[in-house]
């Protein structure tokens, strides 16, 4: 008998033989997690490089900086710099499947990185046992921090810093396009695409991005897999606005071409609705995704540092008020 198969049985029979994969951490080692010079050591023994701006002198806070999607730990160069010279400490690493880590082009889980991101918590600390510590994640970076330190068996952190986090869950998303990321995420998971097209501006620094363009640990075409990885980490990361407590600020640009503001203003009405005492919100009129990358980030610096040594006052830039004409009742 001749068997025959209709365009929606082939379809089915794709979609269940495709799924989305992630490439989670392996198995905890017989050595603990170690902070070396040039390396962040993993539990499982993965080596993820790590950077460091360090000032002259004993530090007077430490900064823990997490980069965004297709980055890595390079993207904290000019603001670490910075603030090294503010007597500030940075840390930053490539995280699983970016920049010169393990599996590039791979999505680690979001388990893995939040994970990663408290092994590195404990170490610093134990490093530097007298000095605040903040955290500071950009865009995926800072969806990261926010699922990270929503958990009840948290490390204490002084503060926490959101550059323009990544938050456009699906809840937010045009149902198509949500549609057609699962379509792909489970029919061609491995098809990799790149941002070419899409005519959206990450920032106003022109020389920044095309230095980006050229450099060969940026990652230019993504699998459809790792953006549904990264999709289901929005989606936690935006559930969380009521579980993120503390001392926290969150900058966000109003130029803002790749995270909408519909889910950055819902997310933010929430985040302030419980213990607004203790969180800053600033928007810049001028900023856009890059913010700490942009042609107006020594603005953003200045304001990180101010907010740092006197928070919960207002900031240099103004960019509070901006904020609060937007979201306090």
């Amino acid at each position: 008998m001749k068997l025959r198969y209709t365009p929606l049985v082939l379809l089915l029979i794709t979609l269940n033989s495709c799924m989305p994969m992630t490439y989670p951490a392996g198995a905890a080692m017989n050595s603990a997690p170690q902070l070396g010079e040039n390396v962040f050591l993993t539990e499982d023994g993965a080596r993820l490089p790590l950077r460091h701006w360090l000032p002259k002198t004993e530090p007077r806070a430490i900064i823990i900086a997490l980069h965004g999607f297709n980055d890595y730990s390079h993207f904290f160069d000019p603001p670490g710099e910075y603030f090294s010279k503010q007597g500030i400490a940075c840390f930053a690493y490539d995280q699983r499947g970016f920049g010169a880590a393990p599996q590039r082009g791979l999505w680690a889980g979001s388990e893995a990185y939040s994970k990663d991101l408290l092994a590195l918590l404990r170490l610093v600390k134990q490093r530097y046992p007298k000095r605040p510590v903040y955290l500071l994640g950009e865009s995926m970076g800072g969806a990261i921090v926010i699922t990270a330190m929503s958990q009840a068996d948290r490390p204490e952190v002084t503060g926490i810093i959101l550059a323009a986090p990544a938050l456009w869950a699906r809840s937010t998303m045009p149902w198509y396009q949500s549609s057609l990321l699962w379509m792909l995420a489970h029919s061609l998971p491995w098809l990799t695409l790149t941002g070419s097209g899409l005519h959206v501006m990450a920032s106003d620094n022109i020389d920044m991005l095309r230095a980006m363009g050229r450099d060969p640990w940026i990652i230019k075409a993504t699998r459809v897999e790792t953006m549904y990885g990264l999709t289901d980490l929005m989606d936690a990361a935006f559930d969380s606005a009521a579980s993120l407590q503390g001392n926290t600020l969150i900058m966000y640009g109003e130029k803002d071409e790749i995270i909408p503001k519909e889910p950055t203003y819902a997310f933010l009405h929430e985040f302030l609705a419980t213990d607004a005492k203790k969180k800053t919100v600033a928007i810049y009129p001028h900023g856009y995704h890059m913010l700490l990358r942009d042609l107006q980030a020594p603005t953003a610096w200045n304001d990180i540092v101010a907010w740092i040594d006197t928070s919960p006052d207002r900031l240099p830039s103004g960019a509070d008020n901006r904020a609060m004409d937007l979201f306090r009742p």
